[in-house]
C-alpha cells in the first residue's frame, strides 16, 4: 500500500553521497567558493544554502511566494528590516516614523546618500513609483490590497484606464522632497510600521524597471536593489548566486561576500550535500529530522504557516457541496500525517490560524479560539460524503485531480491524502505533482480541482489568514468560497476598534469557515533544518521569509 510505503523515508548513505557528488560534478565545484579553500569548503564568508523551489520572477509588486520574498529581501531593501525579535530597525529610514496623532500620517525621513546597486541614487520618488506601479491595475498585483491601506489606494488599484493617472496623483504617498516619504492611510493600521519590512513596500527603480518591460524581475541581469546583496548569476532551476553590494549603505556592516542558493528538491541529494560539505543550511525533511535530534546542527524555524487543502467550488461541482468537502477533510489523519510525511516536526491542525498568533488582544488567537477544525473521524466522514452525494442526486465523487508541488514532500503529502481518501471513503483521486512556479500559476488562474497549498502570515494577526476567503478578494480566494455571512464578519472585525470584541469575531469567522470547509487545514508548520555551527548571526523568520542573512557571518 502506498501509506505503507510512506513508513519508510529514505536515509542518506556513503554510496548516495559518492553518486549525487559525481553526478552533480562541476556545479558543485562551482559552489565550493574561493580558490583557496580546501576541496568543498567554503571561503570566509560565503554560504552555500539549499533551496527546494525555484523563486517566480523577483518583482516585488507581483511577488507572491517565501522564495521570492526571501531573495527579494536579499536584494533589496525597504524603509525597514526585522530583526532576530522579528521588530522592525530602520534600514533604508534614518529611523522610526514620525506618525501623526490620529495614526494616519507617517512621515518618514530616508538616510542621506542611499544609492541603487549600480551606484545611482535612490530616492523618496522611488517609493511613490513603486507604490504606484503595484496599486495600478495593469500590474495584477496580488497584494495590492495590502497597499490599498493607503488613502485612495482602492481607488486606484480599481480605476478604469482613463482614471489611472489621476488616482496615481491623488494617492497618499508623496515625495516632500528626495528624503522625506509621507505616506497617509485610509485608517490606523497598528502593525502599518512592521509591514514597511516587506517587499510589497520595497523601492523600484523607474527606468531599470520600464527598460526591462514584461522580462523584469525574469534574469540576473534583470533585477536591481539595494539591499546587502546584488543578484550575480542565476541557472534556472539550478542555482542563484549572490554577492556583496558595495553600494549598500551599511556594507561595511555585512559580512558575507558570496552566497549560493542552490535549488534541490530532492531531500536525500539535500541532506547528502550538507553532510559531505557542500552547503551550509538545507532544510530536513521527513525521517531527517528524528537523525538530526540532539546534534548541534539542528535549529527550527518556527512558522506562522498553515498547510491545507482547497476545494476549487466551480471547477468541480460536487465541491459546491459542504457536506462533501468537509467528508473528506475529516477523513485525512492529520497526526498520521505528520508523523508518517513530516517526520513529527510540525502541529496537525486544529483550525486554520497557527498556534502563537496573536489574536489582537494581546492573546493567543488559538488558545482563545480552541480547537475549531473538525477532528479525524472516519465514520462521521462516510456519512456526510454519503448525504452529500445524495442531495446532488449522485451515487459516487467523479475522479478529481489532487495536485501540489513536485517536491519529495509534497509528493508523499499527495501520496498520503490519496491512501487516506481511497481507504477510508472509497474516493479515487489523481495525484498532480507540479514544479513550484507552475503550481502557483495554476492555483494563481484557477486552474484545479483540488490543491495542497501553504499560507504564511504577512503580519502577527488572525486577519492574515481569514480576510483571504472573502468573496471579494480576488487576489487569493482561489476556491471562489463566497459566503454574505462570512464577508460579512470579517467586514466587522476589521472595522472594529474594540480589540476584545474584535478577537471574538475572528473566531466565529474561524469557526464559519471550518463549518464550511472550502478549505481544509492539515498542519501548522515547523521547519527543522540543518546549519553548520559555524555560521552565525543567521535568522530563520517566522513569516514571508526563508531565512535573512544580513546579520550572518562565518566563524
Amino acid at each position: 500500500m502506498k501509506l505503507n510505503k510512506l513508513l519508510v523515508l529514505a536515509t542518506v548513505t556513503a554510496v548516495l553521497g559518492a553518486t549525487v557528488a559525481g553526478c552533480s560534478g562541476n556545479a558543485n565545484n562551482d559552489q565550493a567558493g574561493g580558490a583557496a579553500t580546501e576541496p568543498g569548503k567554503a571561503s570566509a564568508q560565503e554560504i552555500r544554502i539549499n533551496l527546494s523551489a525555484e523563486p517566480p520572477a523577483l518583482d516585488s509588486s507581483i511577488a507572491t511566494t517565501n522564495p521570492t520574498f526571501t531573495i527579494i529581501n536579499a536584494i533589496n531593501e525597504g524603509l525597514y528590516r526585522l530583526n532576530g525579535e522579528g521588530k522592525p530597525e530602520p534600514a533604508l529610514a534614518k529611523e522610526l516614523p514620525s506618525i501623526s496623532p490620529d495614526g494616519l500620517v507617517y512621515t518618514i525621513t530616508l538616510r542621506d546618500g542611499l544609492k541603487w546597486a549600480d551606484g545611482s541614487p535612490l530616492t523618496a520618488n522611488d517609493f511613490v513609483w513603486a507604490y504606484q506601479r503595484t496599486l495600478d491595475p495593469a500590474t495584477k498585483a496580488k497584494y495590492a490590497s495590502m497597499l490599498a491601506w493607503i488613502k485612495g489606494g482602492t481607488a486606484l488599484n480599481t480605476a478604469k484606464p482613463e482614471e489611472v493617472e489621476a488616482r496615481k496623483a491623488e494617492l497618499g504617498v508623496k515625495a516632500k522632497d528626495d528624503r522625506t516619504l509621507e505616506i497617509t492611510l485610509e485608517r490606523p493600521v497598528a502593525f502599518f510600521t512592521d509591514q514597511l519590512s516587506m517587499p510589497i513596500f520595497f523601492p523600484q527603480k523607474a527606468d531599470f524597471v520600464k527598460t526591462q518591460g514584461d522580462k523584469y524581475g525574469a534574469d540576473a541581469d534583470k533585477v536591481i536593489g539595494a539591499g546587502p546583496f546584488k543578484l550575480e548569476k542565476w541557472d534556472h532551476e539550478q542555482q542563484l548566486v549572490m554577492v556583496k553590494n558595495e553600494n549598500y549603505w551599511d556594507a561595511a556592516n555585512v559580512k558575507l561576500t558570496k552566497v549560493t542558493v542552490n535549488v534541490v528538491k530532492d531531500p536525500n541529494t539535500a541532506l547528502n550535500m550538507f553532510e559531505t560539505d557542500q552547503v551550509d543550511l538545507t532544510e530536513l525533511k521527513g525521517d531527517q529530522f528524528q537523525m538530526y535530534q540532539g546534534k548541534p546542527e539542528l535549529t527550527l524555524k518556527k512558522e506562522f504557516v498553515t498547510s491545507y487543502i482547497m476545494f476549487h467550488n466551480n471547477k468541480v461541482p460536487a465541491f459546491a457541496n459542504a457536506k462533501i468537502r468537509k467528508a473528506l477533510g475529516m477523513a485525512v489523519d492529520r497526526k498520521a500525517l505528520n508523523e508518517v510525511v513530516l517526520g513529527g516536526a510540525s502541529i496537525p491542525s486544529t483550525g486554520l490560524v497557527p498556534g502563537t498568533v496573536m489574536d489582537g488582544n494581546k492573546q493567543e488567537f488559538r488558545k482563545v479560539a480552541g480547537d475549531t477544525q473538525f477532528a479525524y473521524d472516519v465514520a462521521a466522514a462516510k456519512a456526510l460524503l454519503a448525504e452529500g452525494l445524495q442531495e446532488l442526486n449522485m451515487t459516487s465523487l467523479p475522479k478529481f485531480k489532487l495536485t501540489s508541488d513536485d517536491t519529495e514532500t509534497a509528493k508523499k503529502t499527495i501520496e498520503f491524502v490519496q491512501a487516506q481518501w481511497k481507504q477510508n471513503l472509497g474516493v479515487e483521486v489523481d495525484g498532480e505533482p507540479l514544479p513550484f512556479a507552475l503550481r502557483v500559476k495554476n492555483m494563481q488562474e484557477n486552474n484545479f480541482d483540488a490543491l495542497i497549498a501553504l499560507w504564511g502570515a504577512d503580519y502577527n494577526d488572525p486577519m492574515t489568514f481569514l480576510n483571504m476567503w472573502m468573496s471579494d478578494n480576488k487576489s487569493f480566494n482561489y476556491v471562489q468560497y463566497n459566503s454574505k455571512a462570512y464577508d460579512d464578519l470579517v467586514k466587522a472585525a476589521d472595522k472594529e476598534v474594540d480589540l476584545a470584541k474584535r478577537s471574538q469575531m475572528l473566531v466565529d469567522a474561524e469557526k464559519m469557515l471550518m463549518n464550511d470547509a472550502p478549505v481544509a487545514p492539515l498542519y501548522f508548520r515547523t521547519r527543522p533544518y540543518a546549519k553548520k555551527v559555524n555560521v552565525d548571526g543567521l535568522i530563520l523568520p517566522a513569516m514571508s521569509k526563508e531565512w535573512e542573512l544580513k546579520w550572518v557571518s562565518i566563524k
